[in-house]
């Protein structure tokens, strides 16, 4: 039974549960809900990079921070529309384009946005855009345009967003979220570990996703990227197990969305990849970068998948095959 009703006290509880019963609770889940052994595979794009006036201490597009990230401006209708059919040849379903604004202003640079929108939609692929707030009139305008699906992550529990970011409150965020739902657009919408917050934040993060009704359609779990310059920067390396413990769980609280791997995949071993899928995570981001920060590429994710006898979505498996045909 799908739930919105999730307390704190239970969700320690099931994160804390002997790894093999957890694990096992979230692959039946899974299993119930998203039959086969497949992965939905999207593809990142920045369409605009870098300069962003927020001040998230984990983001190299930040202004208030020194990296080497170069800026750029919005891409041509040209270039953007190239990346999507080579994202589409390689087999993602979906194309994401993110720009590194505050919030959407009216004008010119929106108006070329759906016109971005437009034409991914156009060519048969799920289009899912992330550009920070949005009002109700902006969303219903990319919803016309053929968007999707709308990303705007909640980055952390209500309790600890103050020590990652100052310049948007988390009502802002979830406003963005509200407008976005009304608007008939299906919500993207997660989070990320390794900021140095606790385990109580972290669930925290999965309770306020869990809450929504309905459910975030997607659900990306971002281990943080270390970038030089980001006062992130010196944070310790997130435990492996206590983020397969974080997938399983997610998995559980919310058992139809789909439960992605973003940032930090690049860190994590084929192992730990493997665990992840094993405790409900089917979903990935494909590309050798996520916006500006470095990401599997594709062939090493299909090596993976074939080791493992999955696939991508929309792909045959040859061990489901054989488990049907018996």
């Amino acid at each position: 039974m799908v739930r919105h009703d999730w307390t704190l006290a239970e969700a320690q509880a099931l994160y804390d549960l002997p790894f093999p019963e957890l694990i096992f609770r979230a692959q039946t889940l899974h299993r119930e809900n998203f039959p086969g052994f497949q992965v939905q595979r999207s593809t990142l794009l920045s369409i605009k990079t870098g300069g962003c006036p927020e001040n998230c201490k984990y983001c190299p597009q930040s202004a208030h921070h020194d990296t080497d990230v170069e800026r750029h401006k919005l891409l041509s209708k040209e270039v953007v529309l190239a990346e999507a059919k080579e994202a589409q040849a390689a087999g993602s379903t979906r194309f994401c384009m993110g720009a590194a604004w505050r919030e959407v202003r009216d004008g010119v640079e929106f108006e070329r946005v759906l016109e971005l929108v437009e034409g991914v939609s156009s060519m048969g692929m799920e289009v899912c855009c992330t550009l920070g707030m949005l009002t109700a009139d902006q969303a219903k305008r990319l919803k016309a345009a053929g968007c999707h699906a709308y990303n705007h992550n909640l980055d952390t529990s209500p309790e600890y967003y103050d020590k990652i970011i100052t310049t948007r409150t988390y009502e802002d965020r979830l406003n963005t979220l509200r407008n976005v739902r009304a608007a008939g657009i299906t919500v993207c919408c997660g989070g990320i570990v390794g900021m140095g917050e606790g385990v109580a934040d972290r669930l925290g993060l999965l309770l306020e996703l869990a809450r929504q009704d309905p459910h975030p359609e997607s659900v990306p779990i971002n281990m943080l990227v270390r970038v030089e310059g980001t006062p992130l920067a010196s944070q310790d390396a997130v435990d492996p197990l206590e983020f397969v413990r974080l997938i399983a769980t997610a998995r559980v609280m919310m058992p139809s969305s789909y439960v992605r791997l973003s940032a930090g995949r690049k860190q994590m071993s084929d192992e730990m990849q493997a665990l992840c899928f094993i405790a409900g995570a089917n979903s990935v981001f494909a590309g050798d970068k996520l916006l500006t920060t470095p990401n599997p590429e594709v062939d090493q994710d299909e090596a993976l998948l074939q080791r493992l006898g999955m696939s991508f979505l929309n792909q045959p498996s040859t061990t489901s095959a054989k488990v049907a045909n018996g």
